[in-house]
């Protein structure tokens, strides 16, 4: 009997993860070959630019406070 995959809920990291992933056009790699599958530069620039987002977010929060 086969175990069914729970959906986890996507985490705003997730979430960032996987739009920056498409905008740099890495998806239908990372459907191909899974997330390992990524060069150490592709996962490096994803890793830089999730900061750069959530630095961003952290900036704008703070001005509307």
């Amino acid at each position: 009997m086969a175990k069914k995959k729970k959906k986890k809920e996507l985490t705003l990291e997730d979430k960032l993860k996987y739009e920056i992933a498409e905008e740099l056009g890495l998806m239908d790699k990372i459907k191909e070959v899974g997330w390992g599958g990524l060069t150490a530069k592709e996962s490096g620039r994803i890793g830089g630019l999730i900061t750069v987002r959530k630095r961003n977010m952290k900036k704008q929060q703070k001005k509307e406070e």
